[in-house]
């Protein structure tokens, strides 16, 4: 027969027990709701220098866009069709510079954006864009560019194009590592 210090003690195992699962049951909950506001992302290549660099850790906005549409000068991640290493779709981080609607001509290494000089004091100082051409964005498409031009993959290529705004993973808004360089992007 068992004596009260027993039972007590396996009652209080047992609640210890039972406080653990709801302590592990309410993180992976809190976890599961956490990311489907935000998503993190790792930056890979320097096509997005001097804003972000090889292996920045961001923070995209998942929910941004279901609220309303990706505006210019916006730094979004999404799906391209271009193939990473295990095989998936790889996630491309650039910059937004025409929406729906908007006539992108790139000439003589500027670029314009409804006939208007585009301002980019994000680019390095003597940065020039690269190519020729003329582009009206159609309606759910978006003309994107990465920062550091001369070696970015990006919509003045066939490999990415107009990107569709359905691939769209969300916006970049904080730079979490490295620790010396956390901010807020945008």
């Amino acid at each position: 027969m068992m004596g009260k210090k027993e039972v007590n003690q396996e009652k209080s195992i047992k609640s210890t027990i039972i406080e653990w699962v709801k302590v592990f049951g309410l993180a992976i909950i809190l976890a599961f709701v956490i990311t489907l506001f935000i998503k993190p992302t790792l930056v890979r290549g320097d096509s997005m220098v001097p804003t972000l660099h090889e292996n920045d850790y961001l923070i995209i906005n998942r929910m941004v866009y279901r609220m309303g549409e990706p505006k210019n000068g916006d730094i979004i991640v999404f799906k391209s069709d271009l193939e990473a290493t295990d095989g998936t779709n790889k996630d491309l981080v650039k910059r937004v510079i025409g929406v729906e609607g908007d006539k992108v001509v790139i000439t003589n290494g500027q670029v314009y954006v409804n006939d208007k000089l585009l301002d980019e004091p994000y680019l390095s100082e003597g940065m020039d864009t690269e190519g020729e051409m003329e582009v009206t964005v159609p309606k759910g498409k978006l003309f994107v560019l990465g920062d550091n031009r001369e070696v970015s993959l990006d919509s003045r290529y066939d490999k990415v194009g107009l990107v569709d705004v359905s691939d769209v993973e969300g916006k970049v808004f904080v730079r979490l590592y490295p620790f010396n360089d956390i901010s807020f992007i945008n």
